[in-house]
């Protein structure tokens, strides 16, 4: 089969992809013409890296611009579909390259986060070594869902989602390029369509450019044009349609959240399912809830926390329609609890401490020693004691430093803090 009929098979996304940096849509944040990651390409200096973010961000397209701009071999491996042994392949082969003509290989894992610790070591010394530039390519975070030993030998870019206006720029691209795209038909795409298409993709470019593509090759020619008007866009989203700018749609959530913590039910639900219907995937909302669920819920109920990542798991058990029971039902849990913001403060107390003693030393009896040494470094062991004893565990600097203080809401009102910090800040004394 010739490149031709290659180009022609593929898809309008695949087709479309940026071959430079020069074209490459977005993420200007790390890619931008002052920023460090183009000027470590441009030099030729790139190291192992991973890129996460959300689909259609072009993560794989950035890897490959690399891969290009500095005349290196480029490998790709999909994680979900790939193992050891064609791992151990391509970096056996990377390593002939290497020392034959000094040629560099950028290997990409896609999803690398579905690689098991085991197969994430199969590239471990590849890596140290330097035989493979690797590039990992994953939508989640990769300090929670990757390797320790990965993620310590990587710089970490986080992608975002593309801008309306980026996604506007490919659309057009794909129409008016001749030789990739669709320039060589006359087609008559409203701007109302086209901005259809943009609002509705959330930021994905892939599919912007999969519904156009949808709509050129499902429309009959009409004096000699395809005619493409914002009805043709909205059926060729195919359900995923996000028919809100970007403004409102995190208005929206704003709103959610807020209805959430200001503990009103039919807030919280009419936002929720006026997002979903405008597009929006319910996991986004159950995120939300997490984190509110300690955020604004806390200790005062910590079994909102658990009300809520099981009615997730619930939700991606059954999906919809059924699926929304679950969410519907965690929503109004959370809305009906009550309140605390402690653990919220506590977290940023901690946080603050963090900075300004960042090489404060650990107190002599809080450090690593067996048994016997821990006695003799006055170490006191709390079940020696009846389960607590009063000892301190900060670093001297801020030794009397307060982060947790219960508040007088739900089950919260209950807790007692250890002296001295509940002393301290006038609260209840431990029995």
């Amino acid at each position: 089969m010739t490149d031709i009929q290659n180009r022609e098979t593929m898809p309008l996304a695949e087709r479309m992809r940026p071959r430079s940096l020069d074209e490459f849509l977005g993420q200007e944040h790390i890619v931008g013409k002052n920023c460090a990651l183009r000027r470590i390409i441009t030099a030729d200096q790139m190291g192992s890296c991973i890129f996460y973010g959300p689909p259609g961000t072009g993560k794989t397209t950035l890897a490959s611009i690399i891969a290009k701009t500095t005349n290196s071999r480029f490998v790709v491996l999909n994680a979900v579909s790939s193992g050891v042994g064609d791992a151990k392949k391509e970096i056996d082969e990377a390593k002939k390259h290497l020392q034959m003509f000094g040629q560099k290989t950028y290997f990409l894992l896609d999803e690398c986060h579905r690689w098991s610790k085991s197969q994430s070591d199969a590239v471990l010394e590849a890596i140290e070594k330097g035989y493979i530039v690797f590039i990992g390519s994953t939508t989640e975070n990769p300090f929670v869902s990757m390797t320790r030993a990965i993620v310590s030998r990587c710089r970490i870019f986080e992608f975002k989602p593309l801008s309306k206006q980026n996604v506007i720029t490919a659309l057009k691209r794909a129409i008016e390029d001749k030789e990739r795209g669709y320039g060589a038909l006359k087609i008559d795409i409203s701007p109302e369509a086209i901005d259809y298409f943009a609002n509705a993709s959330s930021g994905d470019v892939r599919v912007a450019l999969g519904a156009l593509e949808l709509a050129v090759m499902s429309t009959k020619m009409q004096k000699g044009a395809i005619k493409i008007d914002e009805n043709v866009a909205k059926e060729c989203m195919q359900g995923r349609v996000m028919s809100l700018d970007n403004d409102v749609y995190y208005d929206m959530l704003s709103a959610f959240c807020k209805s959430l913590r200001g503990s009103s039910p039919e807030g919280a639900l009419y936002w929720a399912h006026r997002l979903i219907k405008s597009g929006c995937d319910p996991l986004v909302i159950f995120r939300r809830m997490i984190a509110h669920a300690s955020e604004d819920v806390g200790l005062a109920n910590s079994n909102a926390l658990m009300v809520v990542t099981s009615a997730m798991t619930a939700y991606q058990q059954i999906g919809l329609p059924e699926g929304l029971l679950s969410l519907s039902h965690a929503i109004i849990y959370v809305c009906v609890s009550p309140k605390s913001n402690s653990v919220l403060l506590a977290m940023h107390k901690a946080q603050d401490d963090v900075e300004t003693t960042f090489n404060d030393a650990v107190p002599g009896h809080l450090k690593n020693y067996n048994y016997m040494n821990e006695k003799r470094a006055k170490y006191k062991y709390p079940h020696d004691y009846g389960g607590f004893v009063l000892q301190q565990y900060l670093p001297d600097s801020i030794a009397d430093h307060v982060y947790y203080v219960p508040s007088e809401n739900g089950a919260e009102k209950n807790i007692k803090v250890p002296e001295p910090y509940s002393k301290r800040k006038g609260g209840n004394k431990n029995d």
